[in-house]
């Protein structure tokens, strides 16, 4: 028999993983409803045309290009994409529906793209989690993106970590101070990389990049607290959107500006956030900023304002199981209905479909007989809970609920083992 492999970079998500990542995906979904985002989806792939041109060079190495069918795929051609990320799409849709009311507020949970190397963390495929307001320069519209990551993570049990922010506006002044206005682009590529290479890192690939000795030492110099000539108006954009956050609940402890902040995608144009958690965890959680070009970009109509953020939720996984938060529940089913015989299975039936009706997810053994192998089977799965009815029960009207953590038993009708049950 062949041999069969994943994708490199690819990976099959078997049940117990899928309900847990969807129960840390549905807690991230909860926080962004209550912000008043509204949840959008687009199609896996876009037209060639739509994708280019938007995420710098080392972004468009990374693209997964579609052949075209037919004759120009032998060709070589090409019309298609997998989608990058989920902003251009966004951009996009605002374009193509400019009568869309005003700000436009919306969520988007789905996968992406990238040719990248795989590595720990890092997949081909993975999973976005974003929220973007498009249609108002509010500082508002800001703060709120620092502060649906910071609920995000708390919601998910992450206590010590720091959100960045940063203005491009300000780093553009930056290039200006040390006289690398032409190489704006360069500098930030290279200052990207900083948490991953440091300081000596990003000044040899200064070096290369054409900057001088001197050029590198006055950048060290302003990022270390040097002021910025006409760098103040930023500033004190930043210090009104900290604050803003800071009212909508975000902890003083985990927002700071942060000038060594550059995030690498081309589309931003004012303030930019980076979310990385404190200690020995390297890389960041959630990256996002503001890109008033993005949308016009589309539609022709100039600048349109819009800001976003979005959570890196493949890495919070990983994160989440390293620090023991991932939940402990292995299956989405709370209750195994055991089938004791024929002449008992209509009353099991209908007590598991009492259950269901209130609520309460419960799967129907196979099997029939043998309790104790079907109670085996139900703690294999993870399930906490079974429901035994035997002939004394189905002619009451009643069944058994039994714990199989603890072993406690409750006898009641399913109206009342599903108070029991708390739903």
């Amino acid at each position: 028999m062949a041999k069969v492999f994943l994708p490199k970079g690819t990976r099959d998500l078997m049940p117990e993983q899928m309900n847990r990542r969807l129960m840390v995906i549905n807690t991230v979904r909860d926080v962004f409803a209550r912000y008043g985002f509204d949840p959008l989806e687009t199609p896996a792939f876009e037209r060639i045309e739509t994708l280019t041109g938007k995420y710098g060079d080392e972004g468009e190495k990374l693209m997964f290009r579609i052949l075209k069918r037919g004759e120009g795929g032998t060709k070589g051609e090409v019309d298609l994409a997998l989608r990058y990320d989920l902003t251009v799409p966004l951009a996009r849709v605002m374009a193509m529906n400019p009568g869309i009311p005003l700000p436009f507020k919306r969520s988007q949970i789905q996968p992406v793209w990238r040719a990248d190397r795989p590595q720990r963390g890092r997949f081909r495929e993975f999973y976005q989690c974003d929220v973007d307001t498009v249609g108002t320069d509010s500082p508002l519209a800001d703060a709120e993106c620092i502060a649906v990551v910071h609920d995000s993570l708390t919601a998910l049990g992450f206590t010590d970590f720091t959100i960045r922010v940063n203005h491009r506006q300000l780093l553009r002044a930056l290039a200006v101070a040390i006289e690398a206005e032409d190489q704006e682009t360069s500098m930030l590529q290279a200052l990207d990389k900083l948490d991953k290479v440091g300081r000596n890192g990003v000044e040899k690939e200064l070096l290369e990049r054409g900057f001088s000795r001197d050029q590198a030492h006055q950048l060290w110099r302003y990022l270390d607290g040097a002021e910025i000539p006409d760098a103040a108006p930023f500033e004190q954009q930043l210090k009104r959107i900290v604050e803003l956050a800071l009212s909508m609940g975000a902890d003083p402890d985990r927002v700071r500006v942060d000038r060594t902040l550059a995030r690498g995608l081309d589309y931003y144009t004012g303030p930019v956030f980076e979310t990385v958690l404190n200690g020995d965890y390297s890389g960041s959680v959630s990256g996002g900023g503001r890109y008033d070009g993005l949308v016009g970009m589309f539609s022709g109509k100039g600048d349109v304002p819009a800001v976003g953020v979005s959570l890196g939720i493949e890495r919070i996984f990983m994160l989440m199981e390293e620090m023991g938060l991932v939940p402990t529940t292995r299956t989405a089913t709370h209750v195994w209905a055991t089938v004791f015989s024929v002449e008992t299975m209509a009353a099991t039936l209908e007590a598991a479909s009492i259950l269901r009706t209130a609520g309460v997810n419960v799967q129907v053994s196979t099997r029939m007989g043998k309790i104790g192998k079907q109670l085996k089977d139900a703690s294999s799965k993870g399930i906490p809970f079974a429901l035994v009815c035997g002939p004394e029960e189905a002619a009451a009207g009643t069944a058994v609920l039994k714990n199989l953590t603890t072993g406690e038993q409750v006898t009641g009708t399913p109206d009342e083992l599903v108070r029991h049950l708390g739903v």
